[in-house]
């Protein structure tokens, strides 16, 4: 997991605007880098900040699961991913 500030960094730093993705080892992940416009940007890592519970990779999982679903995708594993990361235990027990 990566902290705020090597978000910050990793952000900065992103030099492609078009998004790279590479299949994990484990072939259950896929991986990408992506330039972030800097207000959603700064709106993340102060969301984070805020709610320490999160990490910018459940943040994102949960967002294009969210936005598939609300698309009309129809996927029970889809599903199931926003729902486990909107309504995680320790999430419940700290408002967010």
């Amino acid at each position: 997991m990566q902290s705020v500030d090597q978000l910050e960094q990793t952000q900065a730093s992103a030099s492609d605007p078009l998004l790279e993705v590479s299949k994990a080892s484990d072939e259950s992940a896929v991986s990408f880098h992506s330039e972030l416009p800097q207000p959603l940007q700064q709106a993340m890592v102060a969301f984070i900040e805020r709610c320490p519970n999160w990490d910018q990779y459940r943040l994102v999982q949960a967002a294009l699961a969210g936005f598939l679903i609300q698309h009309g995708v129809e996927s029970r594993e889809i599903t199931r991913l926003y729902v486990g990361n909107m309504f995680r235990r320790e999430s419940l027990t700290q408002g967010f």
